[in-house]
């Protein structure tokens, strides 16, 4: 099955989105037929990239089955719902939208006309997250610490840092810990835009377990990392150089300080995430299961984020 569909939103991730869906590889669905930005030069030159007519909104959604949304997160209630009342299925980029109460009510008008809305957090098709999920099965966690941070760019400074960034990886804690946390508390400040550039937030969840967050886009340099720890030792994962290192009972090389200790690693395979999250979306849109990231998990780390936004003041 080949899914048309339209992307409204050209800018930095919006073309990328176009791209991918206008070449589409094997297992990929996507067939790209129109694209819509609110700046003319710029929705003429990514379509002429990709070899489709830039049109109205309107228009685009009219010519598409499905819908990917990649525009600023103050336009995503808005567009969202024009979306969802033509009855085309829709793909919101992270965040869902800008409130709970937009986005709740994105959530209610596609489950009442059946059409499928997948949230962009991209990081749950990732080869690394997914590895992660494997390293930790049967363990028990108590505490997450996760980190990204990367120097300044002057774009996607509309919303906080932890719109921004932490919230893939609130979402992939929320997914770890397998639910809501109980307390937030955060710390956080303005460098370089009227918005937080960084923060720092504590999640407490039910069990005594807790997370650690740390984001940032005015830090010297990239750093990607996850720490789980738990009963039986310590999982420490850099994404940037994809190595995974799990300290265990039972590890493959000793600890000569720990008897019956030992460290094993493991890596993996880095696919094209993008392409995985697009293919899941059609698949959804197919009927083939519900989509990897449901608007109820869209809210669920939207509800956090904002909580640390509050949290930081």
């Amino acid at each position: 099955m080949t899914l048309r569909v339209a992307v409204l939103g050209a800018g930095h991730f919006g073309r990328f989105h176009a791209l991918k869906a206008s070449r589409p590889a094997e297992g990929n669905p996507l067939r790209l037929v129109a694209l819509h930005d609110a700046d003319p030069a710029r929705a003429a030159k990514i379509a002429a990239e990709c070899g489709v007519p830039a049109l109205p909104a309107a228009e685009a959604i009219a010519a598409a089955q499905a819908v990917i949304v990649a525009a600023p997160t103050r336009f995503h209630a808005a567009l969202g719902r024009q979306v969802l009342e033509a009855g085309r299925h829709l793909f919101m980029e992270k965040p869902i939208a800008a409130t709970l109460a937009e986005a709740e009510a994105l959530a209610d008008l596609a489950a009442s006309r059946g059409l499928v809305l997948q949230v962009g957090h991209i990081e749950r098709f990732s080869a690394a997250f997914r590895a992660v999920v494997a390293a930790q099965e049967g363990a028990r966690a108590v505490h997450w610490e996760a980190v990204r941070v990367a120097p300044f760019r002057p774009r996607s400074l509309d919303v906080s840092v932890v719109l921004d960034l932490m919230i893939h990886d609130i979402d992939l804690v929320l997914k770890l810990a397998g639910g809501p946390p109980e307390t937030v508390e955060a710390v956080g400040a303005r460098v370089m835009s009227e918005h937080a550039d960084f923060a720092v937030a504590r999640l407490g969840f039910s069990g005594g377990r807790a997370a650690t967050i740390t984001a940032s886009r005015v830090s010297l340099a990239m750093e990607r990392r996850l720490r789980v720890l738990g009963n039986e030792g310590e999982m420490s994962v850099d994404f940037l150089n994809r190595s995974l290192a799990m300290l265990r009972r039972g590890g493959a090389e000793p600890v000569p300080t720990m008897p019956g200790y030992g460290t094993d690693r493991a890596g993996w395979t880095d696919h094209d995430s993008l392409e995985a999250e697009q293919a899941g979306f059609a698949r959804a849109c197919a009927g083939d299961g519900p989509p990897e990231v449901a608007a109820a998990e869209g809210i669920a780390a939207l509800r956090v984020a904002l909580a640390v936004e509050a949290a930081i003041g």
